[in-house]
């Protein structure tokens, strides 16, 4: 996996770019065939391009592509171009969803301007095109083109269920940046059985909202840009830095590539500004993710990242595991010290593996460090395996789950919680909700709610209440455990 930072001032690199090493591509195969119907790439969406269509070992070297880049620019006619390619080109089965009806509807209606209204129609711009054409569907809501060769682009607004029954190769999601955890996991399994064997996501949009549904457009981000990064995944982001000037004309340049060409106009650019919210604009305009995003229940969190973690050869007083209702399995550590206790996550299993992260958790906690989990939580199921390995397993319950949020609440507050910048972390943090437990005021998380995968925060909310709790051995005593 490469990970590349381009200079701000090159506008049609973007500024943060991750992709896998490939053996090939296709990309300037899908631009010559997009420019002989009068679609020709600028040279930013010949860089996504080149990785979407980047191929190893006879897959798509990118499983999962994630593209952020403020609005106006041509990222619909990227997703064309894409589309184009794998219809025409291989034969792929393609589900473009949107957010909303009226957006799908226009993505159809740009795909009509190159196969025609219908099959044969005598009307076609492109009779080529249309030559293939086996049918085209064009009910409100159900709009599809199919062609001769089996590929096809069937576009639908997302929702609950408007994805179940369809097969597809290439799952597109535009307008990421308002997609909840219900309509992806109606998505996914579209590409379950891909007809291809060669299955790909897309997601495309521009940086969430504080009132959007942004956290799988969010999580996509983190897992590119996250240290450990997976093997099949980019990310390309148009975006100035956070500290920049709303009025710098050079930043406007930089993070909008349709400038260049005069597709977007310079002068609507001084109007969004005139116009936006300060923050609307830095969102829109400039690109600008929102990772400071506060916390209704720990506000204090972004104000207590710290660049001094403890040393790797010191081992945690305390470890802790969750799972997300989709087997994503956080595991965290919490070092307490005389003033603060610093919290990290340690691992991030995305794969459900419980055999994996047991072994994981038992290698660095061995017998004296404790682990805590809560017996609610579907971690409960790797209790059993960690203490047949002697790890010494603390199961917490309600009202320890009480204890250790007001806990933690308090120390962050205080100041009394120190942790390292980790993007899966401060999002779960900051989309972390209130559940009542008993009658008395105690709380936990709700792990009910849509908007984020709470497991990295109850992972660490929980190391953090085994540090605070459990008989610290003497320092000399300690074990110490290299963390990976």
């Amino acid at each position: 996996m490469t990970s590349r930072s381009v200079s701000a001032s090159a506008s049609q690199a973007p500024r943060l770019h991750v992709a896998p090493r490939a053996a090939r591509g296709y990309g300037d195969l899908a631009a010559d065939l997009a420019s002989d119907y009068g679609l020709t790439p600028d040279p930013w969406q010949q860089i996504v391009l080149d990785d979407w269509l980047a191929e190893k070992n006879g897959r798509w070297a990118s499983l999962t592509c994630g593209l952020s880049v403020p609005r106006q620019n041509g990222k619909n006619a990227l997703i064309e171009i894409r589309e184009l390619f794998g219809m025409v080109g291989r034969g792929e089965r393609i589900l473009h969803t949107a957010h909303e009806v009226k957006t799908a509807r226009k993505a159809f209606k740009r795909l009509q301007h190159f196969f025609g209204t219908s099959k044969a129609d005598p009307g076609a711009k492109f009779p080529e095109l249309n030559a293939l054409v086996a049918d085209v569907r064009n009910v409100n809501g159900q709009e599809a083109i199919f062609l001769t060769n089996g590929g096809s682009v069937e576009i639908v607004a997302r929702s609950k269920n408007s994805a179940r029954g369809f097969t597809v190769d290439v799952l597109i999601m535009d307008e990421a940046q308002e997609m909840s955890d219900d309509d992806l996991e109606a998505l996914m399994p579209t590409t379950s059985s891909a007809p291809l064997g060669n299955p790909q996501w897309i997601f495309t949009g521009t940086p969430p909202g504080p009132n959007a549904n942004g956290a799988v457009f969010t999580r996509v981000r983190a897992e590119a840009l996250d240290e450990k990064k997976p093997e099949r995944l980019c990310w390309h982001e148009w975006s100035a830095e956070r500290d920049v000037d709303l009025d710098d004309r050079a930043a406007w340049r930089a993070v909008n590539p349709a400038l260049i060409n005069g597709r977007l106009q310079f002068e609507v650019i001084v109007g969004e500004l005139s116009r936006f919210s300060p923050g609307g604009f830095a969102r829109e305009r400039l690109g600008i993710w929102d990772e400071t995003a506060q916390s209704a229940l720990f506000p204090s969190w972004p104000d207590r990242v710290t660049a001094a973690p403890p040393a790797d050869d010191e081992p945690p007083t305390a470890m802790a595991v969750d799972m997300s209702h989709d087997r994503v399995i956080s595991v965290a550590g919490a070092w307490r010290g005389d003033e603060r206790t610093h919290v990290e996550l340690l691992d991030v299993d995305v794969t459900g593996n419980t055999l994996a992260a047991v072994e994981f958790v038992a290698e660095r906690a061995g017998r004296r460090i404790p682990v805590v989990i809560d017996s609610a939580s579907p971690a409960a199921s790797m209790i059993p395996e960690l203490v047949a390995r002697k790890v010494r397993v603390i199961g917490s319950g309600a009202a320890d789950m009480g204890k250790a949020c007001g806990g933690f609440a308090d120390a962050v507050a205080e100041g009394r919680v120190t942790h390292v910048a980790q993007p899966q972390l401060d999002t779960a943090v900051a989309g972390a909700k209130k559940r009542n437990i008993g009658t008395a005021g105690a709380w936990g998380l709700d792990r009910r709610s849509p908007e984020s995968n709470i497991a990295p925060a109850v992972s660490a909310i929980l190391a953090h209440y085994g540090a605070m709790t459990v008989r610290r051995p003497s320092r000399e005593k300690r074990k110490v455990v290299v963390r990976s």
